[in-house]
């Protein structure tokens, strides 16, 4: 009999997000950096390694996991394992998180696998800026797959991160967008992770402005609990639309007392907390020839015993810098 991964707050680890590279196509800067250096190929953690310990983690109690990168499609043979990994575990909620560049020939085999919740990264509307933000001029390409994900019957939501003097002045594009087509356009506060990826408060859109804003365009109504298919987004329809708009607040509006989410990162560290630099190094115990699935648990067990509260770290920020050194697309988001 397996223990529940509980900790010292109450909260019961359930979803898991798990990096499967820490490469990607785009280079966003609020993400990577620069001059970031990749992890080694032989410290990537294998396919295989990934459903070992998913196995484990859905013993003790996950049901949720979400695959990100970098960018995950980035991966030779990820789309494959995605659906190796629907076969193996059809009663865990599987889904991906990618900037939606090179999913498009892979759309219908993953619906047809079973994935059929998609997380698509798109900071703007507007061509010109999406190749400002990720230097490469992808846009077009990634609103065609946006558009493929949706016809294929996929939920969709695609996440924007809200930055002052960036996007902020998108936002009737962003509406219409949403009320045109059958998807969440969710906005994300920009999150002081990573020392070298351009964190300055002054850039945070918040999202009680983003909600007064969007207010004054539509009418927007609250969702239910039902509705929303829980998570930390705060979710409204829009009257007369397809869409609906989702607004997450990791800055101005914590929602630490209610996470349930671990983090593998693609060289085996798990993470209790995004905004700590803590990690338990799984991969040399996975690859120990004494070692075992046994060690691996006590950790697992060990490390979500003693998640921290987020908030409490951004309290201790020191001022002007991130709350902790890691890239973001080291982490897997």
């Amino acid at each position: 009999m397996h223990k529940p991964l509980l900790d010292e707050h109450g909260r019961k680890a359930s979803y898991m997000r798990v990096s499967v590279t820490d490469r990607c196509n785009l280079s966003c800067t609020y993400c990577a950096g620069e001059g970031q250096k990749f992890i080694p190929h032989p410290d990537i953690l294998r396919y295989e390694e990934i459903l070992e310990l998913m196995e484990l983690a859905v013993k003790l109690g996950v049901e949720k996991v979400r695959f990100t990168g970098g960018e995950p499609f980035v991966r030779k043979g990820f789309a494959d394992f995605m659906v190796a990994a629907a076969g193996r575990f059809p009663d865990v909620d599987l889904c991906v998180t990618t900037n939606g560049v090179l999913i498009g020939k892979h759309v219908e085999g993953l619906a047809k696998a079973g994935i059929r919740r998609v997380n698509i990264s798109l900071d703007t509307l507007d061509p010109v800026r999406f190749k400002s933000i990720t230097g490469h001029d992808h846009f077009h390409t990634v609103r065609e797959n946006i558009e493929r994900c949706v016809d294929a019957g996929m939920t969709v939501k695609v996440n924007a991160v809200a930055m002052k003097g960036v996007n902020d002045d998108e936002m009737p594009d962003f509406i219409e967008f949403a009320r045109s087509m059958p998807l969440d356009m969710r906005f994300i506060e920009f999150m002081p992770v990573g020392l070298e990826t351009g964190w300055d408060d002054s850039l945070v859109w918040g999202c009680e402005d983003i909600l007064n804003e969007a207010r004054t365009l539509a009418e927007l109504t609250p969702c239910t609990e039902e509705e929303k298919q829980h998570g930390p987004a705060r979710m409204y329809s829009i009257e007369g639309g397809k869409g609906r708009i989702g607004l997450i607040s990791p800055y101005t509006n914590h929602f630490c007392a209610t996470c349930n989410r671990l983090r593998l990162t693609s060289n085996g560290n798990l993470r209790t907390c995004l905004f700590s630099d803590k990690v338990y190094r799984l991969r040399p115990i996975l690859r120990h020839p004494r070692l075992g699935m046994e060690a691996i648990e006590r950790v697992l067990l060990r490390a979500s015993r003693h998640k921290p509260i987020g908030h409490d770290l951004l309290k201790c920020m020191p001022a002007g810098q991130g709350v902790c050194q890691t890239r973001m697309a080291s982490i897997g988001g």
